[in-house]
Order: structure tokens, then C-alpha cells, then sequence
């Protein structure tokens, strides 16, 4: 998908659901969906901060030659796939107040959703480097490079350009993954659509709204991604990203 196609995509769908709203006379749900996609971008900007420096951390701890290191990456990776991001989201909100550690539900949707999204990424990391040539790391080694410059200069600069589809794809699940905060007390875009639908019970209109705002995000994503991965193939000599 082009970055003109995907804006066609998103501008089409962005008008279409103004016009579901003005032809059916809701045109005051947006206010209220729009309060809550606001919230729902925010948790998603800060949890993908955190999923990429999670990532990042695990991902090269994975290839560390530190034992302890390894054991620490793989214990977190494992949990955080092997269970449900929603009972994290459970777990962190409900069960560590009984250890004495109370956190806000902003902070657990964040710290959750951002360390679950980051152990996928942090098996992308480790195939990414492990991916870089061989001859990347002999070339190094032939200038004397130690193996953390070698790293730093040489290979993980190659490797993001071939992290970066994937990561547009954990982002955008990422996205996705926010309307579980809705069960932990936060009001984002899904449960201002819940609110609104128990007052007006309007549930057409306003899901078909909800709809549009996830796939409008989710394009401006695609289109933010696709952007980046041009430049980077750019400057690593690539070639064009279609």
C-alpha cells in the first residue's frame, strides 16, 4: 500500500463516517468519541515508547554472552506472550495493590499494553540483528572495532531498517489493544462508545463511528511507518518501500 493510497483510504473513511453522523442527526456523539480517541492515542504514543526500549533491552539481552542476562530476557518474553494481555491488565490493576503497589489505571494500560507489545518485539530485535550479514561483523573485527561500537555503529542501524515492517504491524496492534482499558476504569474511545450507546442506545451510528476512528488511526500509522521505512531505505540504499 502507497502512502497516497493509504490517505485515500483514511480520507474516504473519515468522510464517510462524518456523513453517517450528520445524516442520521448525531453529529454531538463526535465530541464525546473524539474526548476518548484522544485518550486512546495518548496510551498508544506511550506504550510504544515503552515497547520499543523494552524491546530493545530484551532483544539484545537475547544475544548477550551474560548468562543472567539471557535468562532475564527470555523469563519476560515468555510470561508477557505465553499470557493474556487482559489479565495483565487485570493483574497489574487489581492483584499488585495486595502487595502494596498501587498504581494509576493510566500507568497500568501504559506499562502493560507497552511491555506485552514488547515482548513480540523483542524477538523482531533479535531476528533484525541476527539477520545482518555476517560480513557486517567480520569488516569490523578486521578494524578493530570493540564488539558494543560494532554493535552501536555498524549493525543495529542496519537491522531497524528491517524492524520496521513488523513493528508497523505491533503498532497498529497495539491500537487495537487499547480498547481492553476500558475494563480497567479508563475512559478511551471504547468505552465513551459504551457510555454513549447505554444513554441513547444508538448502537448502529455509534459503533459504526468508533469504527472509522480505529481505521483512521490505524492508516495514520501505516502511513507514519511506511514514511519512516522510505527514508531509512533511503539512506541504507534499499531501495523504494511499495
Amino acid at each position: 500500500m502507497t502512502i497516497r493510497l493509504a490517505f485515500l483510504i483514511a480520507l474516504m473513511g473519515f468522510t464517510g463516517g462524518l456523513m453517517v453522523a450528520s445524516f442520521a442527526g448525531f453529529r454531538e456523539f463526535i465530541p464525546g468519541l473524539l474526548m476518548g480517541a484522544w485518550v486512546t492515542v495518548q496510551i498508544t504514543v506511550l506504550a510504544a515508547i515503552l515497547a520499543v526500549v523494552a524491546a530493545m533491552a530484551a532483544g539484545l539481552a537475547k544475544l548477550s554472552r551474560i548468562r543472567v542476562l539471557r535468562w532475564i530476557a527470555n523469563i519476560y518474553v515468555e510470561i508477557f506472550r505465553g499470557t493474556s494481555a487482559l489479565v495483565q491488565l487485570f493483574w497489574l490493576y487489581f492483584v499488585l495493590p495486595h502487595f502494596g503497589i498501587s498504581l494509576s489505571a493510566m500507568t497500568v494500560a501504559v506499562v502493560g499494553l507497552g511491555l506485552n507489545v514488547g515482548a513480540y518485539g523483542a524477538e523482531v530485535v533479535r531476528g533484525s540483528i541476527q539477520a545482518v550479514a555476517k560480513g557486517q561483523y567480520e569488516a569490523a573485527t578486521a578494524l578493530n572495532m570493540s564488539r558494543s561500537l560494532t554493535m552501536r555503529r555498524i549493525i543495529i542501524p542496519q537491522a531497524v531498517a528491517a524492524m520496521l515492517p513488523p513493528w508497523g504491524n505491533l503498532f497498529i496492534e497495539l491500537l487495537k489493544a487499547t480498547a481492553l482499558v476500558s475494563l480497567i476504569t479508563i475512559t478511551d474511545l471504547t468505552f465513551r462508545a459504551y457510555q454513549l450507546n447505554q444513554v441513547t442506545l444508538r448502537t448502529v451510528e455509534i459503533f459504526t463511528l468508533v469504527l472509522v476512528v480505529y481505521l483512521a488511526l490505524s492508516l495514520v500509522i501505516t502511513i507514519g511507518m511506511r514514511a519512516l521505512e522510505r527514508r531509512v531505505g533511503a539512506d541504507f540504499g534499499t531501495g523504494r518501500v511499495l
